[in-house]
């Protein structure tokens, strides 16, 4: 007959946990590279579609994989394998072409070959203006409590993909541009929020961008909270969560 003492029981637990925690971080980390990663929104680019303190879950496979895919982004290699081309109109993570080390999130508005100009705010692609039509106004609350009342517009582009974007100066600094023209394998990239966006249309900071820096799609919001508040303020939830955005599709 054996006998079990407490210091082996309690050698056992210890081996057992670190099996279960050590399996649990491989399951992770196979999700996170191959079927889904978390982000949150830091800034107010997207506007109105995305939110600052949106959290969001981006599709890895939705354009297959690069070394941007991969925790670290070890230079395994170069490429995409397992490519599928992004849609115009889709929303997009990506590492910014300047800083590989920073994700960015916008609009595919260009595709390769695409010429992509703005004239007097409106968006024109390959010579033809976007349509767009004036909506009920963005309602914008800043700190303090002051609301402030933005134009906003919806805009549908060639192949029938629609979204609002926000117009917050006439006359903007990138409301008039110069011809684009996307270079092959590269996509052109856009906010929503047109007048508070660095984007593909600044071209020192973001440029055009490599289809290799995608890393995913993205897909649905999972959790929101107001700006200026802590997600892990548990007891301020009632207040500081968006209850009505989370598990909202991202069009």
């Amino acid at each position: 007959m054996s006998v079990t003492t407490g210091a082996k029981r309690k050698e056992g637990g210890i081996a057992e946990t670190a099996r279960v925690i050590f399996h649990a971080l491989i399951i992770a980390l196979i999700i996170r590279t191959f079927l889904f990663q978390p982000f949150n929104i830091p800034s107010g680019s997207m506007k109105e579609t995305l939110l600052v303190g949106d959290y969001l879950f981006v599709s890895k496979y939705s354009y297959g994989y690069s070394r941007y895919s991969i925790p670290f982004s070890p230079p395994l290699f170069s490429g995409r394998i397992w490519s599928a081309d992004p849609v115009r109109g889709d929303i997009v993570v990506f590492r910014l072409p300047k800083d590989d080390t920073t994700d960015y999130i916008k609009r595919v508005i260009g595709l390769p070959g695409d010429r992509i100009q703005m004239i007097e705010g409106v968006l024109h692609i390959n010579g033809e203006p976007v349509k767009r039509e004036r909506i009920e106004d963005f309602i914008e609350n800043e700190e303090g409590g002051r609301s402030t009342r933005v134009k906003r517009w919806r805009e549908t582009l060639p192949n029938g993909v629609s979204y609002t974007t926000l117009d917050l100066i006439d006359n903007g600094f990138y409301d008039n541009t110069s011809v684009y023209v996307v270079p092959p394998d590269h996509y052109f990239m856009m906010g929503d929020n047109r007048d508070n966006s660095t984007d593909s249309r600044v071209l020192s900071q973001v440029g055009y961008v490599p289809f290799q820096n995608l890393v995913g799609k993205a897909q649905i919001i999972f959790f929101s909270i107001h700006e200026g508040e802590r997600a892990w303020e548990l007891w301020r939830w009632p207040w500081s969560v968006r209850w009505d955005r989370l598990f909202s599709i991202v069009r």
